[in-house]
């Protein structure tokens, strides 16, 4: 008899934390899967005001009458405990932010199955989208992986390319990859379920790891090359962002830098790296090979403008040295 989505009644939590979580989880949702229990960090602290937060996977959970586990570790007894009374047959993890020990990989009997948005083994750990663009990369993907206790080096159960377009920034690949990595998940699913697919091993020896995105990351170097400045700007946007530093009069301004352009080739005037000019109707800053296009900017402790608007109110700013 032809196997049907509907009859799959094994239990399944489910793991994550990011917004990519939350759309993978609706998928689950809208697929009835059968979901006994959803496993998030736990809530913070965030903005100005230091106002406690909820992850968006919590409030998706709760709207939908889920039990919601917010373990700040699986090391002690009572965590692990608290997971295998949930009988899980199947655990699915997706940008969960946890390292899961070798206790929690063995209580489902068809594994741990993890969403991961890069093309594996490149770009294995917490910031693949970043990373990817960082590097200048032409495509990326999504990868759904049999996880072990390694750092993404379970076996590969399905893949899917996806191309990176030249404006694309984490925030628009992230949506592009949530939809593909929500859809590779539900069409491998069953697939696994049934035993229809072998795991294959990854080539570690071909495999790159992440670096670690930190808000310091975002300063800029002008005596960089244009398209790695460009590349910076779109694998940080939306954090931390880039910026760089004004001396503006006696006071030295910390600037972030909202939208930039490119353009590859120098001007044909000789000036120095991170010089501040006019280039036609646009606002430029030289690197050691190209040009940074400035349009919209943001004085620490401001509102962002327009690049024109700032202008007016410092004209002191064409000609001046960012750093």
């Amino acid at each position: 008899m032809p196997f049907k989505k509907k009859e799959i009644k094994l239990r399944i939590v489910f793991m994550g934390t990011s917004d990519l979580s939350e759309k993978i989880l609706d998928g689950l949702l809208t697929e009835k899967y059968n979901l006994v229990g959803v496993y998030t960090k736990i809530d913070k602290k965030v903005g100005r005001k230091q106002e406690m937060t909820s992850p968006k996977v919590k409030l998706l959970a709760e709207k939908n009458q889920l039990p919601v586990f917010q373990p700040k570790t699986f090391r002690s007894e009572e965590a692990i405990k608290e997971l295998r009374d949930l009988k899980p047959d199947l655990i699915v993890v997706a940008a969960y932010g946890k390292i899961l020990p070798k206790s929690v990989l063995e209580i489902p009997g068809f594994g741990c199955i993890n969403v991961h948005v890069s093309l594996l083994p490149k770009y294995r750990g917490p910031s693949p989208v970043q990373n990817a663009l960082l590097c200048g990369e032409k495509e990326t993907g999504t990868t759904i992986m049999l996880m072990d206790e390694g750092v993404d080096t379970g076996d590969l159960l399905s893949q899917r390319k996806l191309d990176i377009q030249p404006n694309d920034t984490t925030s628009s690949l992230m949506l592009k990859l949530a939809e593909q990595g929500t859809q590779l998940l539900l069409e491998t699913l069953p697939r696994w379920i049934e035993r229809k697919i072998q795991p294959s091993k990854q080539d570690h020896f071909h495999a790159s790891l992440c670096q670690l995105i930190e808000r310091e990351d975002g300063h800029i170097i002008w005596e960089d090359d244009a398209q790695n400045i460009f590349n910076k700007y779109r694998a940080l946007t939306p954090w931390p962002g880039i910026f760089a530093y004004w001396k503006n009069e006696s006071a030295v301004v910390r600037l972030k830098l909202i939208s930039i352009d490119l353009q590859k080739k120098n001007s044909q005037q000789k000036r120095n790296c991170g010089e501040v000019f006019e280039i036609g109707c646009d606002i430029g800053v030289q690197t050691i090979k190209g040009v940074i296009l400035l349009k919209e900017i943001q004085k620490e402790g401001k509102k962002a403008t327009d690049i024109k608007s700032f202008i007016n109110g410092h004209p002191k700013f064409i000609g001046s040295i960012l750093f």
